[in-house]
């Protein structure tokens, strides 16, 4: 895959970047409009740990990955940004590059972003894909969070997700990780999730403390149309270090046909 054109988009008042992967105009089939598929990021991070993931969807699929206000090398914002500022925003952004329908794919975090953007404008939004959710009804406070997080990170997670994780952190800063982190804490994603029409797949890694079994099997059984897929040897960065498994989810869950020929195949963690 060529490298993902980056664009600097305002919208909603606020600035993020959009990582854009389509076909080129005059290649084969390039006549033929392409499906759509959108990812976000989780709390802390960006696209970076959505790259291989975004790599492999970009065969079959026109692929974006968002930067949101204050994550990556966007400019922080000027006050604490709510779900539904970030959803707005991403409801933006989409417009101004003329996407108007597609599959959105979020990532922890990026999870509430997702259903709050297919609450927003449900018409534009045909499949919901949420990967490791939060946050689990049952284990509402930070201490429990952040005991998941740490579990994973030792146990379940690979080098090289968890040098992606702890880098953005680190570029993130502590100051807006934590006025972030109250945000997501206070959303109620398992209230949220039922007024969501689109059908909605719920994917997790099988080792993953922080979106557990459990949990994930109740959002599905929450949403009007779910679906819970659980993926075998790994934690919550799932679409790191299966990226081909969560792919060919991804691609079967929407109708999208495979134009790359065989299944996508996963990199080495």
């Amino acid at each position: 895959m060529d490298r993902p054109d980056r664009f600097e988009i305002e919208a909603a008042g606020h600035l993020g970047h959009v990582f854009v992967s389509t076909r080129p105009a005059g290649s084969a089939g390039a006549e033929a409009a392409r499906p759509a598929v959108v990812l976000i990021h989780g709390i802390g991070v960006s696209h970076r740990y959505l790259k291989r993931l975004h790599g492999l969807l970009a065969e079959s699929a026109d692929t974006y990955s968002i930067d949101l206000p204050g994550f990556g090398s966007t400019p922080r914002p000027e006050h604490t940004l709510t779900v539904a500022d970030h959803a707005t925003y991403i409801l933006g952004a989409l417009e101004q590059l003329g996407v108007l329908e597609f599959v959105l794919v979020g990532h922890s975090m990026g999870t509430q972003f997702a259903i709050e953007a297919a609450l927003q404008q449900p018409g534009r939004i045909s499949q919901l894909v949420l990967m490791g959710p939060v946050v689990d009804a049952k284990r509402r406070t930070v201490v429990q969070q952040a005991l998941a997080l740490g579990r994973d990170s030792v146990f379940f997670e690979s080098p090289s997700s968890n040098a992606l994780v702890f880098t953005d952190y680190f570029r993130c800063g502590p100051l807006w990780y934590l006025k972030t982190l109250r945000v997501m804490m206070g959303y109620p994603t398992e209230q949220k999730i039922p007024g969501v029409s689109a059908p909605v797949l719920v994917v997790r890694g099988a080792s993953d403390p922080v979106a557990s079994a459990d949990w994930c099997r109740r959002l599905a059984a929450h949403a009007d149309r779910g679906q819970l897929l659980e993926i075998e040897g790994t934690g919550h960065v799932v679409q790191h270090n299966r990226s081909g498994e969560v792919a060919g989810a991804i691609l079967d869950f929407a109708g999208i046909r495979r134009t790359a020929g065989e299944a996508p195949q996963g990199r080495p963690a």
